[in-house]
């Protein structure tokens, strides 16, 4: 029970740290999870985040917000869940508030400050995606996937564009676990033959053996 509510404490002290010092936005939020919770924490290795990256880029609402609930209710359960949320969610409700109340006093309304946040959190992003890529797209064909869906969501912006994009994965995901179970027939068909061919032979040696 110690070790439970050891780990709801650190969930929910990790989700308030990265809550109070995460900037840039959901995409941003990524890099930051990935490199505290998968490269520090290490609570989950790169297929897991990708797992549940996946699940939350699927859900409406907060991608972000949803990976954390995500990342925290694999550590400590529901509860862990709970205390990811609120940690990671509400502090930054709270500073975008006063943020957005502050801004207004100042004389320039993008100062160089706020655009160097935005320019930061870039190389985070691409960190996190490059460390994920060996487990997102180990072979051409899911590299070659991921560079057409990525031409796709430039080109065919919106919500429709969205859709053609899951449609069109949908259908190669399904193409390809049939390739994968046809081969896996053929596999189990050579074994089968295989051992079908050594027991005959054994069988043989061992007439011959009488015999002799």
């Amino acid at each position: 029970m110690r070790t439970y509510w050891h780990g709801v404490r650190e969930t929910f002290v990790t989700a308030l740290r990265l809550g109070l010092t995460s900037f840039g936005g959901p995409a941003a939020h990524i890099g930051y999870f990935h490199k505290t919770y998968v490269q520090q924490l290490k609570w989950l290795d790169d297929q897991q985040f990708a797992e549940l990256q996946a699940i939350s880029q699927m859900l409406p609402g907060p991608s972000s917000s949803q990976l954390g609930i995500g990342i925290g209710m694999r550590r400590a359960g529901w509860l862990g869940g709970a205390m990811a949320w609120l940690g990671f969610t509400l502090p930054s409700a709270c500073l975008l508030a006063l943020f957005a109340f502050g801004i207004s006093w100042l004389p320039n309304q993008d100062p160089g400050w706020l655009q160097g946040l935005k320019l930061a959190a870039v190389p985070i992003i691409i960190q996190a995606l490059w460390g994920m890529n060996k487990q997102l797209t180990p072979d051409a064909l899911r590299r070659t996937i991921a560079i057409v869906a990525a031409i796709l969501s430039l080109l065919l912006t919106g919500v429709y564009g969205q859709l053609l994009i899951m449609g069109g994965h949908l259908l190669q995901v399904s193409s390809y676990s049939e390739i994968g179970r046809n081969i896996a027939n053929q596999r189990s068909g050579s074994i089968k033959t295989n051992m079908s061919a050594l027991k005959k032979g054994s069988q043989t040696f061992h007439v011959h053996l009488q015999n002799g």
